[in-house]
């Protein structure tokens, strides 16, 4: 049962806390950001969307238990440029340190939203979006079928080289990545070659991946990545971009 202070996490975090490795091993959070105001009628979310009052509160409140239930201290943070995930990493560092502002600098990187991530021309891929929705447009992409687009393994190992650059040292260490959805789910599908998936595949807000490397080096690294629960591995090479 969730507790009554994470109201609103979504429950395969806590599967996944579960099965962390010791705390011996530096970790990352690459997490969708906290819960938002709806969108109005049947609209796409606007980047201007705030986070609700709930939202902010569970942000916060999955900060202090992070700490609390891990031993893990936030010692880096990185965000989309987005307000509702600058707040979400910001709040987050509050639950930690119990400060109104941390000391954690929040680093904003455009690999964190669109365009950026995936999307390199959204000249030609913005009208496509709005056309398939989000599903069908990741799912386009995932068949490497969209204009305007990185091919799918290179927008991976984009981010991934990002995460690495930013991964902590040390025990008890924690590095927080804050961005979207639609980043996580085409991310999430790449790493384990899913050509298609489905909306019981999708982040929910305040849902994220934990992470970590093995090797110094990115290229020859492995990755290893929590997700509901569920321990996978993959050598950084099996992402490589076939010419």
């Amino acid at each position: 049962m969730t507790p009554t202070h994470l109201l609103g996490l979504p429950p395969q975090m806590l599967s996944s806390l579960a099965v962390l490795p010791s705390a011996e091993q530096p970790l990352m959070l690459l997490t969708r950001h906290s819960i938002r105001e709806q969108v109005a009628g049947q609209g796409f979310a606007s980047y201007a969307l705030p986070l609700t009052d709930e939202g902010r509160q569970l942000a916060q409140a999955w900060g202090q238990h992070l700490l609390d239930s891990t031993g893990r201290e936030i010692v880096s943070c990185l965000s989309s440029p987005i307000q509702r995930c600058v707040d979400t990493a910001s709040l987050m560092l509050q639950g930690q340190t119990r400060q109104m502002f941390p000391i954690t600098p929040i680093d904003q990187h455009v690999l964190l939203v669109e365009p950026g991530s995936f999307v390199h021309d959204v000249a030609q891929a913005g009208p496509l979006f709005r056309e398939y929705g989000p599903l069908g447009f990741i799912n386009a992409f995932l068949r490497d079928d969209l204009p305007g687009m990185k091919d799918p393994q290179q927008g991976v190992l984009d981010i991934l080289a990002l995460l690495h650059q930013y991964q902590p040292t040390g025990s008890h260490r924690l590095s927080l990545a804050v961005s979207h959805d639609t980043i996580l789910a085409a991310l999430l599908a790449v790493m384990v070659g899913q050509r298609a998936i489905t909306w019981a595949d999708w982040p929910a807000m305040m849902e994220g991946v934990f992470m970590w490397f093995e090797g110094d080096d990115f290229e020859s690294s492995r990755l290893y990545w929590i997700w509901r629960g569920q321990l996978y591995q993959q050598p950084i090479a099996a992402f490589k971009v076939v010419s």
